[in-house]
């Protein structure tokens, strides 16, 4: 078991519908030791890509991707949910629902950080139903960067997310796979 099971099994809650609540080390409240651990490895899986820039959607993924470029020595992008007014009026731009937030969320990156030809490595907290990767992956596509690799702290195996974005047909890390979150319980996969 690595230290993210741990800490998932320690202080996660699952709170039902596939709900999985790791706000005091993760989402809310952000343990950077495990961060830094999470990005070590990330780079190490990913260390062959040949990555230039790593993407996440604000505001969960932002830790583990910046550990990771950290550790890989690459600048990271994220996605703001909301376009501020430095931000230019021509944008990229796609819509992803949102299954904590139980709506549709914006994911928009200005076109001065995601350029053509670049290779984007995504890293987020979550692969769930994989449908805010796979706006991250339409955002970088729409820049004309290529999707290297996706990685995600935690993956939820049950939630089919993984099938949907194997069309990307690039590497796929998770650092704790979640298999069964039924009757209260969180079981990983071996």
């Amino acid at each position: 078991m690595n230290a993210l099971q741990a800490r998932i099994l320690k202080e996660g809650k699952n709170l039902g519908e596939g709900i999985l609540k790791v706000d005091s080390f993760v989402n809310h409240q952000v343990d950077p030791t495990l961060m830094n651990e999470c990005g070590q490895l990330f780079a190490r899986l990913f260390a062959e890509v040949g990555a230039t820039k790593i993407l996440t959607a604000e505001i969960s993924g932002i830790a583990p991707a910046l550990t990771t470029g950290i550790h890989l020595g690459l600048p990271v992008v994220y996605a703001r949910k909301s376009k501020p007014i430095t931000m230019p009026d021509q944008v990229y731009l796609t819509l992803a629902p949102s299954h904590t937030k139980g709506r549709m969320v914006e994911l928009i990156v200005s076109p001065e950080y995601l350029s053509n030809g670049e290779k984007i490595l995504i890293i987020d907290d979550f692969l769930a139903s994989g449908q805010t990767i796979l706006g991250l992956v339409r955002l970088a596509e729409a820049s004309g960067a290529k999707v290297v690799g996706i990685g995600a702290l935690i993956e939820k195996t049950f939630e089919g997310g993984r099938d949907l974005l194997k069309a990307v047909n690039v590497p796929i890390e998770s650092i704790a796979r979640i298999k069964s979150m039924d009757a209260g319980t969180i079981e990983f996969v071996d």
